[in-house]
């Protein structure tokens, strides 16, 4: 089944006013934004020109992805400097770490709680447990009865905090509903989480939204029609937009390609400005095929055309203030 799209009227070349973002998914510890593509430095450390490119496409602020213990050390050591927010917590197809540390997974459980009371409050804190969850695409990296068991663990570390989840389900949707209800996450309520990068199902987004979550989608949410329907079905309220950068770009093989394709020039430049393939780096321009921050807009406008008749700024704005209320960020707004 495919997703149509009838513009109630023609979409402007130019569009002004204000859109603002907050990327809720960004993986800034990887080395591919200081240059370093599969172990090897291929060029200069571009990470400081990455983020002006953020600014400039309006990206207010972001959230840090912790999916290991090291990497949300990493991540909020990152986001202290830069003003922005990480999470702390161990993805699915690492969950071996637990069972691997000294002291084994009691340990490793301890070392997330205890990087997790000390960084909660002030610039740079932690606003969600995660990326905790399931994914049974990826059983050789983790089988699934130890992503199961250290995802429960993980749960325990968001009722003791009562924060909210940052979680990653892919191909696992019925373990994953079915320990979240265990584990007191089933029933409707305030800042339960959000399902990020989300490729599953209609039928997945609204029980998801019915047991209290938010969906969280990006470029890989977008890629086929059924993906279109599945992102078209999420409610205003539960929105939350990402880039997953440097992963999950948009891309002219993807079904939101027509979509993407009515962006108005003006966006346009600052979503997805000019960028050179990595032999050719050119210091001031993005390497091509590296997802960026930047990049958000390009999703949102995904969205707003999947709504055909609902405002881009609207759509914007709504998922702004979704943000700020879900991972407590008082500070932005404005």
């Amino acid at each position: 089944m495919s997703v149509t799209v009838i513009p109630s009227k023609p979409v402007p070349a130019e569009l002004s006013g204000t859109f603002r973002f907050i990327d809720i998914g960004v993986n800034l510890t990887d080395a591919v934004f200081h240059g370093i593509h599969h172990g090897k430095k291929k060029h200069e450390d571009d990470f400081e020109a990455m983020l002006d490119r953020s600014r400039l496409a309006g990206v207010q602020s972001m959230v840090i992805t912790g999916g290991s213990l090291r990497e949300s050390e990493t991540a909020l050591s990152l986001a202290a400097q830069l003003g922005f927010f990480a999470t702390v917590g161990c993805h699915p197809t690492r969950s071996k770490e637990f069972d691997e540390y000294p002291g084994g997974p009691e340990a490793y459980l301890q070392a997330l709680d205890s990087l997790i009371n000390a960084n909660l409050h002030g610039q740079g804190r932690v606003v969600a447990i995660g990326e905790c969850g399931l994914d049974y695409d990826r059983t050789h990296f983790a089988p699934e009865d130890v992503q199961r068991r250290h995802f429960r663990s993980q749960l325990f570390l968001a009722k003791k905090y009562k924060l909210p989840l940052f979680l990653h389900s892919r191909a696992a949707h019925e373990d994953f509903v079915n320990i979240l209800r265990e584990e007191g996450f089933g029933e409707d309520g305030e800042r339960k989480g959000v399902v990020h990068s989300f490729t599953g199902s209609v039928e997945e987004v609204i029980e998801l939204m019915d047991m209290g979550f938010h969906i969280s989608v990006n470029g890989c949410s977008l890629k086929t029609e059924k993906n279109l329907l599945a992102a078209k079905a999420i409610r205003p309220d539960r929105l939350l937009l990402e880039t997953d950068a440097p992963w999950c770009s948009m891309t002219s093989t993807h079904a939101s390609n027509t979509l993407l394709e009515t962006l108005p020039m003006s966006l346009k430049s600052k979503y997805f400005p000019s960028s050179t393939k990595l032999p050719s780096f050119m210091m001031g321009k993005p390497v091509k095929g590296r997802n960026e921050p930047s990049a958000i807009g390009g999703v949102a406008w995904v969205i707003h055309r999947l709504n055909e008749g609902v405002p881009f700024e609207k759509v914007t704005e709504k998922v702004y203030k979704n943000t700020i209320e879900l991972f407590g960020l008082d500070e932005l707004q404005v």
